[in-house]
């Protein structure tokens, strides 16, 4: 079948040629289009209720027009009528994804980027969304956000952390108390230096955005450490492009284990989105397993990695600060690595509360208090 519509519309065997907007062309197939149809989604729910499946022949148009922007479209057989705004199909021509407002562009930092990290005060937080609205973006696009005011309570984490995702329970459980421990199961509870490190890789999906709200600290030492792990992967690739595709291709055993817990899983030292930017990093070294790769690829994989550890300790990236009561850093454990200095445990006391939400969520958050609506 090929025939032509009104308004250029070109009808074709499996599909139609539509005239867009801005003058080109765009094919859209019969499937889509009829699997598309507004009247697919429940205007309640928003889910789509229209069932492809069900189908027992393959949808044909019996006639195609534009209208007033609209893409009109009389189905064979079942008589059914959909209209589609010219606008939105243009968003799918040539098989584009659909447009996201929470894909926003990343920005890597260097060490220098504390006195500009992005602050937000608890109190505007709880009184005023469009706050939450510009947390939620800046966690977007530095992958990381201080707030202050925080009150000194169990509560305040959570609540905090339930402004833009659910908490997320980990092994350790839904929060976990960094101080001394006397008996610790994780070096993040003695008063030992931290190295560089993600949390959490040993988990199949590590935790995606991390809440550490300062209790206490009046000991000396213990300042945090840390740095942009995509502005280290992006050096990283262009000085050493050989090296980087074998850190993003590699698979890393990592592990954590202790008298109630066997956790075990393998990450990417370095992530790529799907459109091969880079989206942050994942390394531990003190959740690193025995790599398990063959010994002679091992020629090739250790000598990258340790360029890579020992380019991301390099003072360019670090950003040195001091945790103070009442403050939460907040980041992408994806992308952001951090640490601490050692701190003498007797000379004061230092507690930090923490806990996880999702990325997706995060992004969740973002689309709907930034305003989108989806293609319906």
């Amino acid at each position: 079948m090929l025939g032509t519509g009104d308004a250029g519309v070109l009808l074709r065997e499996q599909g139609l040629d539509v005239p867009m907007s801005d003058g080109k062309t765009a094919y859209f197939n019969y499937y889509w289009l009829r699997d598309n149809c507004p009247s697919s989604f429940d205007p309640e729910t928003r889910e789509r209720v229209f069932d492809v499946f069900d189908m027992a022949e393959a949808p044909r148009a019996a006639s195609a027009a534009i209208s007033g922007g609209v893409l009109e479209i009389h189905w064979q057989g079942s008589g059914h009528v959909s209209r589609l705004p010219v606008d939105q199909l243009s968003a799918y021509a040539g098989g584009s994804r659909r447009p996201d407002k929470a894909n926003l562009p990343r920005k890597a930092w260097y060490g220098d980027h504390y006195d500009e990290i992005a602050r937000f005060a608890h109190a505007d937080l709880m009184a005023d969304r469009s706050h939450i609205r510009d947390w939620a973006e800046a966690m977007l696009t530095d992958g990381v956000a201080l707030l202050t005011g925080l009150p000194d309570t169990d509560e305040a984490l959570t609540d905090t952390a339930g402004l833009i995702g659910h908490v997320r329970p980990s092994y350790f459980g839904k929060v976990f108390e960094v101080k001394t421990h006397i008996k610790p199961t994780n070096l993040a509870f003695t008063s030992k230096a931290l190295p560089l490190h993600t949390d959490l890789p040993d988990e199949d999906l590590a935790p995606g955005i991390q809440f550490l709200h300062c209790r206490a600290n009046t000991v000396a030492g213990g300042n945090s450490i840390f740095a942009d792990g995509l502005a280290v992967a992006e050096d990283f690739r262009a000085l050493y492009p050989e090296e980087f595709k074998l850190l993003v291709e590699t698979d890393v055993p990592y592990f954590c284990e202790h008298d109630s817990f066997d956790m075990r899983a393998r990450q990417r030292v370095i992530e790529l989105d799907a459109h091969g930017n880079i989206s942050g990093v994942t390394i531990s070294q003190h959740h690193a397993d025995i790599f398990d790769l063959p010994q002679k690829d091992l020629d090739r994989f250790y000598p990258a990695f340790c360029r890579f550890g020992r380019m991301m300790r390099d003072d360019k990236y670090l950003m040195r600060f001091r945790l103070n009561a009442g403050e939460c850093i907040v980041f992408d454990n994806h992308r952001i690595v951090h640490g601490r200095a050692a701190y003498s445990a007797t000379s004061g006391s230092r507690h930090l509360r923490g806990c996880y939400t999702d990325r997706g969520e995060l992004r969740s958050t973002y689309r709907v208090l930034a305003g989108e609506r989806r293609f319906k």
